[in-house]
């Protein structure tokens, strides 16, 4: 049930962008299907979970949890700034979890933001994407939502190389990756109520605002905020900064900490 809540979590995040040439969606047929059995999912379970949550719990309560998932999320970021080169941020990430595992109460208090170590998302999708992986087709996965293949790999292999998972696995508390897994999807699933809502209202076809939608998101944190006009694929985007591409990337706004952007993906 939990799960359904993220079927348009990846998509509510600009109302309309131009998708441009970069996504390829061959079986698009099939994929506004599985939109559609998404998106009444979410409509009869997703969304009225998530403002049971956001009645239930005040939102000091729903920042902690959130906080708590991020940290628990924190060494699959440290291994994707290792495989991408970005040393220094593998470096804040690193500090972040050890200082937020202990003085933030295993990551409920987010003190490394305070301290200056301010928070990012990576995942294997943008790793691949670093390494210079094409997006291959965008797919619509039934309760997961948007993708393409390449950021559907990266989310398996994510969740392979968390040690975390590991290590609950082989004690008595297997169960807390599940709940916070679960808790994680509902608290995203609440903060995009309003976005959901509105792409819904103001898109003359949901599916294809949701999938533009979700595409630029996806850039967004591929390219750090940055996005080149018209969002075209991100293989006509250059990641190499020391490299001059065509036209010059604009600045975007900054790439909101935690589960936003992705998944505000959506984002794992």
């Amino acid at each position: 049930m939990a799960a359904a809540a993220i079927s348009l979590a990846a998509c509510a995040t600009q109302d309309g962008a131009n998708l441009g040439g970069g996504l390829y969606d061959p079986v698009e047929n099939v994929n506004r299907a599985t939109f559609e059995f998404n998106n009444g999912v979410d409509e009869a379970i997703g969304e009225p979970i998530a403002m049971a949550y956001r009645e239930a719990l005040p939102r000091g309560v729903r920042d902690g949890i959130r906080n708590f998932a991020d940290n628990l999320n924190s060494p699959v970021v440290f291994i994707n700034d290792l495989l991408q080169g970005e040393f220094g941020r593998a470096q804040v990430t690193l500090a972040r979890f050890v200082v937020n595992s202990t003085a933030g109460i295993a990551g409920v208090a987010d003190v490394a933001t305070r301290a200056g170590l301010p928070g990012r998302r990576s995942d294997f999708g943008e790793t691949l994407a670093a390494w210079g992986v094409g997006p291959g087709p965008y797919l619509v996965v039934p309760f997961l939502g948007p993708s393409t293949t390449r950021h559907f790999v990266g989310r398996v292999a994510d969740v392979a190389v968390n040690p975390i998972g590991y290590l609950l696995a082989t004690t008595d508390y297997a169960w807390v990756g599940l709940v916070e897994r679960t808790v994680e999807i509902i608290d995203q699933r609440e903060r995009l109520i309003e976005a959901v809502d509105g792409l819904k209202k103001t898109s003359l076809d949901f599916y294809a605002s949701a999938r533009s939608s979700y595409w630029q998101a996806r850039l967004a944190e591929i390219h750090n905020g940055r996005i080149l006009p018209g969002a075209p694929g991100d293989d006509d985007i250059d990641i190499d900064d020391d490299e001059e591409p065509g036209p010059q990337p604009v600045a975007a706004a900054p790439k909101p900490e935690g589960t936003e952007a992705r998944r505000a993906a959506i984002s794992q």
